[in-house]
């Protein structure tokens, strides 16, 4: 099932970067087109409860600048709901978040939470709007996925970019026999957290995953680089494992 892997580049921390001074730089939706130039199929962000770094603002631009699609990362919440209806993103990844983390920490249980989760996945199905869960690698969450009707998860690479050696490559089959369990079952495979140009061919490898979602490092990376280059480099791993 080896097919196009495509790249979605979060720019949370380039408004983490502008937040930091409270001006008006760096523009997080420069960022997004410069990114979409280089060759991002898509562009990710998380509205945070806090509002830390992408603001409703950010997302307001993102959603009539962007000629790419716009995945919102979102909090299973009554108010990130109405706001994921109100601007009707390509997509809506529903993630895990705790006001006291520095970033998302681990998968959404949504075998555990499946009855808070089922109205919020119908609502935004209804409105055209592609539902994603962000899960661990475990069967448990995926069969939770397709209880659910979600289209879509994106498997949390966290853990895996974590370890080394052995353990590594344990987690890295986890991820891959995940991957080939939730495509039998008819859901597409994301993945992404703390993937880098060290450790990102493996997962882009696994032949159903069908979209990888990067972001710090290529914004860390950036400052060295340059946006552009940065994606464009992670870009050329990402075909290189799959033979393009």
């Amino acid at each position: 099932m080896t097919g196009p892997l495509r790249l979605g580049v979060n720019i949370d921390h380039v408004a983490t970067v502008r937040n930091a001074r409270g001006a008006g730089t760096p523009d997080p939706v420069r960022a997004a087109l410069l990114a979409a130039g280089a060759g991002a199929d898509g562009i990710t962000a998380h509205l945070r409860e806090d509002r830390r770094h992408i603001t409703d603002d950010d997302i307001a631009r993102l959603s009539t600048e962007l000629t790419i699609p716009l995945n919102l990362e979102m909090a299973a919440t009554d108010e990130m709901l109405a706001i994921a209806l109100r601007h009707r993103p390509h997509a809506a990844c529903i993630v895990p978040e705790k006001r006291e983390e520095r970033t998302t920490e681990g998968g959404l249980d949504a075998a555990g939470q499946r009855d808070h989760l089922a109205p919020m996945v119908r609502a935004l199905a209804a409105a055209n709007v592609r539902v994603s869960l962000f899960i661990e690698p475990d069967p448990r969450q995926i069969e939770a996925a397709m209880a659910l009707g979600a289209p879509v998860v994106e498997l949390h690479t966290g853990l895996y970019a974590e370890l080394a050696g052995e353990a590594q490559g344990a987690e890295l089959r986890r991820l891959a026999d995940a991957a080939a369990l939730a495509a039998k079952n008819g859901i597409e495979v994301h993945a992404g957290h703390g993937l880098t140009y060290d450790n990102v061919v493996p997962v882009a490898a696994i032949p159903q995953v069908r979209e990888l979602n990067i972001g710090h490092f290529l914004i860390g990376e950036a400052i060295f680089v340059g946006l552009e280059e940065s994606v464009r480099r992670m870009r050329a791993l990402m075909n290189e494992a799959r033979g393009a």
